[in-house]
């Protein structure tokens, strides 16, 4: 690291409440710098990130990972598959940083919210069916819908912790698929079933299991998926519930003080918040993913919590008022309150912290601990919306013709249908893109409705379409798409705010970031500013880093009072990868970072127009001093005028958008209503905030329109016909169900 950029490290260093030196003074004390790393295990692959202590990802390493799919609603994973994959991310991951896996000093995990099953004697995996003779298919993920009649079953019990998820259990949680274990494990020759063999875990808690040879739980994993209530909550005491478990027919959880589960906190269990330290690496945890025993695991979390993480802290390119009243107001992990973080893919999710528990129908949680004790995190989502966009293009008829004509331009998919509208909006005189689909009216919940509707049952829905089936019909459906998806993000938001939440911006991360349609679209429905991550594809991997760097200040306490040997060893003894070294992530065509993808947005667009078409201009990352918070050397091209997509008449001043936005912000109620703590008290959580707001780096904003522009006014009436289609959709199905009973009635007279 260059002078300058220690310098710099120092002035935004985080401090250890009870460990009193900076990043800085730990290089001095050590001679040599601190990495982290983190561990990303998503439906289809794996992935590891190297960090520094700048928020550098100095190397990042996927691989692909089986789904089993036996019949119809079953998705089976292996755990020992799983590990493998981490260690090899992990090892490679090492490789391409280049540096001495002994000066890794935390390492953080997050996965999906999938159920994993081992032998509680043994550890070794246990099938879970539907062919039980395949040991190694030991995880139920997160996708499988066997346990329809379970889950029914469990919320009619009405029990006091669904009052926690939602109101209702999802068929995705994990309590559903531990009563369907038990009712169709086999039994030995005794007669025994083989459910009275089993533990659970959640995969991120298994991850942080096999990386330590320890029981310890996460309260993200248990009160998120398993109907675990944090003690002193509603009365509970133990956090699991012995009459619940017996209500549901699960009993034998309850065994040995639910020892299946996890145990009593406090008692035969350990339950911790994110990032809290777990402990270090097991010697063979160390061999196995070339790192050492010095090196510390932090509390995992699930995969949209890591997004969480990685995302929310970052510093944003101008001034935002809500969040320069935080900072002037509050401090720690306060601060986080009212930051939306969406993390989109083929699904995408809304979360939000609370000081207090604000409950929001249709929305799961509140949740309380899983972030930071005593804080309450609530979890929205749209069931579908990268798959939307995917199902809208795939199943057009001229999809074939679009993957020729985006192929032959250079563009992707996407930036081709954006640069399509554009000129197509310039040939029929339209005032701007939005106003081409005025008279479609885009319903798109194909895959049913997770948030605010929590209605499964409902289904896509299109008013206006006609016989067209021409690339410019398949536009202007995709336009119609990107709508939708913005809209119901609005309806959420609502949701959330009339609830109680005060939302001062969205943090969005995946792929979707580089869509500027979606972009512009997402901030003028529901009048935020829209804020793009440092990492748009790695923020999950990246904040499970951030939890490792956590666990790393620990570590470094631990080692300087001589509680853990280290056992060193230098990067000429990793075991190398066993498999062909993957292209590094900054040249291949699917890297996962944005340090490509942004600078590439940069370049000018095929009709001649500036760079950053049709996404609004980013900043290189390859501009270190900016994408690091640094100040020196900082150029403001706040001002510059931006080519985009045409939302009613050209791109006006940056400054003056700006301008007209904090007047309004300003003038509206105060962001954190819940008395957060004032500037000097630490609470819990704080520690993990200091990492998140010194690594996260700048994020680009995308400022909403004013709302007298005319594309403002258009979206506010078509969301009155979104939430119309939505409304009339169920009363129709009822209406239907009506008649269907009467003629049941009639027809058994």
């Amino acid at each position: 690291m260059s002078k300058n950029n220690l310098k710099s490290s120092r002035s935004r260093s985080f401090t250890n409440p009870n460990f009193h030196l900076n990043i800085s003074e730990l290089h001095q004390n050590f001679a040599t710098p601190v990495y982290y790393v983190g561990v990303d295990v998503g439906s289809g692959s794996a992935r590891a990130a190297v960090v520094d202590q700048a928020g550098a990802i100095l190397g990042l390493a996927e691989k692909p990972i089986s789904k089993y799919t036996p019949k119809a609603d079953y998705v089976n994973q292996s755990s020992t598959e799983i590990w493998e994959a981490v260690s090899y991310c992990v090892k490679t991951a090492l490789t391409q940083s280049h540096i001495d896996p002994a000066l890794v000093m935390g390492i953080g995990f997050d996965a999906t919210c999938s159920l994993v099953v081992l032998d509680e004697e043994t550890d070794e995996p246990i099938a879970v069916g539907p062919d039980f003779t395949e040991s190694e298919q030991n995880i139920i993920m997160w996708m499988d819908h066997r346990a329809h009649e379970e889950t029914k079953a469990i919320n009619c019990t009405g029990d006091k912790c669904l009052k926690y998820v939602g109101g209702q259990m999802s068929i995705e949680m994990e309590l559903p698929k531990m009563k369907w274990l038990k009712h169709h494990l086999p039994r030995d020759d005794t007669g025994k079933s083989l459910f009275e063999r089993c533990k659970f875990y959640d995969l991120a808690d298994f991850l942080t299991h096999k990386a330590t040879n320890t029981e310890t739980r996460s309260y993200c994993s248990v009160t998120c998926k398993q109907g675990f209530v944090p003690q002193g909550v509603d009365g509970s005491v133990d956090g699991w519930s012995k009459e619940f478990l017996a209500q549901v027919e699960l009993p034998e959880l309850a065994a040995n003080d639910f020892q299946k589960l996890g145990g009593i906190p406090g008692k035969n269990g350990k339950y911790l918040s994110a990032g809290d330290s777990v402990g270090p690496l097991s010697a063979d945890a160390a061999e196995q993913l070339g790192l050492t025993t010095a090196c510390w695991v932090a509390s995992g979390v699930i995969d949209c919590y890591a997004g969480w993480v990685g995302t929310i802290a970052a510093k944003t390119e101008i001034p935002l008022p809500d969040l320069v009243e935080q900072d002037n107001n509050f401090s720690g992990i306060d601060k986080a309150c009212g930051r939306l973080a969406a993390v989109a893919g083929t699904s995408t999710c809304h979360c939000v912290m609370s000081k207090d528990p604000i409950f929001v129908h249709g929305v799961w949680g509140p949740y309380r601990d899983v972030m930071a004790k005593d804080y309450w995190l609530a979890e929205g989502g749209q069931s579908c919306t990268g798959a939307l966009l995917a199902h809208v293009l795939t199943t057009h008829p001229a999809y074939t013709e679009l993957g020729k004509a985006s192929e032959s331009s250079g563009l992707s998919r996407f930036d081709f249908l954006n640069n399509r509208l554009e000129n197509l909006r310039r040939s029929r005189k339209e005032r701007s893109v939005l106003a081409l689909g005025k008279d479609l009216f885009f319903y798109g919940d194909y895959h049913g409705n997770r948030s605010p509707l929590a209605d499964p049952d409902m289904k896509a829905s299109i008013i206006g379409q006609s016989m067209d089936t021409s690339l410019d019909s398949l536009a202007i459906e995709y336009l119609g798409a990107c709508e939708f998806i913005a809209q119901q993000t609005r309806q959420i938001v609502e949701k959330m705010e009339k609830s109680g939440h005060n939302i001062s911006c969205i943090f969005l991360s995946g792929g979707q970031c580089r869509n500027g349609l979606l972009m512009r679209l997402l901030a003028d429905c529901t009048g935020l500013p829209i804020i793009i991550p440092r990492y748009i594809e790695a923020s999950v991997v990246f904040g499970s880093a951030l939890l490792g760097a956590v666990a790393a200040d620990d570590a470094i306490l631990a080692q300087n009072k001589g509680k853990t040997g280290r056992t060193v060893r230098s990067s000429s003894n990793v075991s190398e990868p066993p498999h062909e070294m993957p292209p590094s992530p900054y040249t291949a065509p699917t890297a996962t970072a944005s340090m490509t993808s942004i600078s590439a947005m940069n370049a000018p667009n095929l009709s001649g127009a500036p760079g950053g078409f049709p996404f609004p201009l980013m900043t290189p990352i390859e501009d270190e001093s900016k994408q690091l918070g640094f100040e020196d050397g900082v150029e403001d091209n706040t001002s510059s005028d931006e080519e985009t997509l045409s939302f009613g008449t050209k791109s006006k001043n940056q400054a003056n958008v700006q301008t007209n936005f904090v007047q309004r912000r300003t003038s509206q109620k105060p962001l954190v209503s819940s008395k957060p703590s004032k500037l000097g008290e630490e609470r819990s959580g704080d520690r993990l905030w200091k990492v998140m707001e010194s690594l996260s780096g700048v994020g680009k904003v995308i400022l909403p329109s004013s709302p007298n522009e005319p594309d403002r006014k258009l979206l506010n009436t078509k969301y009155k016909v979104f939430l119309d289609q939505a409304e009339s959709q169920m009363r129709y199905r009822k209406l239907v169900a009506d008649t269907e009973e009467a003629i049941k009635a009639y027809m058994n007279i």
